[in-house]
């Protein structure tokens, strides 16, 4: 795996190649999150358990607490303002992988395709249960090791099939990917 795309300014920021500054994400506040919500329902969001499943939901919940910053742009952002007023990423496992691992320089957090060596609290893993569609995306709370080297040393939280502090290992799938959160880029 390549090294991850950015260097530390001292800041606190960070600076892209491409000369954008991303903002630091809070991954203390997006676990905090996830762990206040993993087995309850955040009443300022719709629940999306009975009509496809929670789990993106939850995560964008939990990348939000942790960026502060959503993107309105109309389809291609990533926001929620009700239930029926959405960005497909707020709520859709492969739309949420396309808007954080975008290449333009648009408003909100931004993420890399990671190994698992990489991957932090408050990172996104998505997984495959029949290895031809993107299922299910739960956060990432606490690695047992780190760098983490298996997926037993990768404690989660989900919607959905809600869970806190649940090994990755306890999942059965077909595919994997790994979303580190490089920072948040402010409008």
């Amino acid at each position: 795996m390549p090294p991850l795309p950015h260097m530390l300014c001292g800041r606190g920021d960070f600076l892209l190649k491409d000369g954008t500054i991303l903002f630091p994400y809070n991954r203390a506040a997006a676990v905090r999150y996830a762990h206040r919500w993993a087995y309850g329902r955040n009443p300022a969001f719709y629940d999306y358990d009975r009509i496809g499943g929670d789990c993106t939901n939850f995560a964008s919940q939990c990348v939000y607490a942790g960026s502060g910053v959503m993107n309105y742009t109309k389809d291609l952002g990533w926001y929620y303002i009700d239930a029926n007023n959405k960005a497909p990423a707020w709520t859709g496992v492969e739309y949420f992988y396309n808007f954080m691992t975008r290449e333009e320089t648009s408003q909100g957090p931004a993420a890399v395709t990671a190994s698992i060596s990489q991957i932090l609290p408050g990172d996104v893993v998505q997984l495959s249960f029949d290895g031809a569609a993107w299922n299910h995306s739960p956060v990432v709370v606490a690695l047992l090791r780190r760098p983490a080297r298996r997926p037993g040393d990768v404690l989660l939280a989900a919607h959905s099939y809600d869970a806190d502090y649940r090994p990755l290992s306890t999942y059965q799938y077909r595919g994997i990917r790994f979303l580190h959160f490089t920072g948040v880029r402010r409008g």
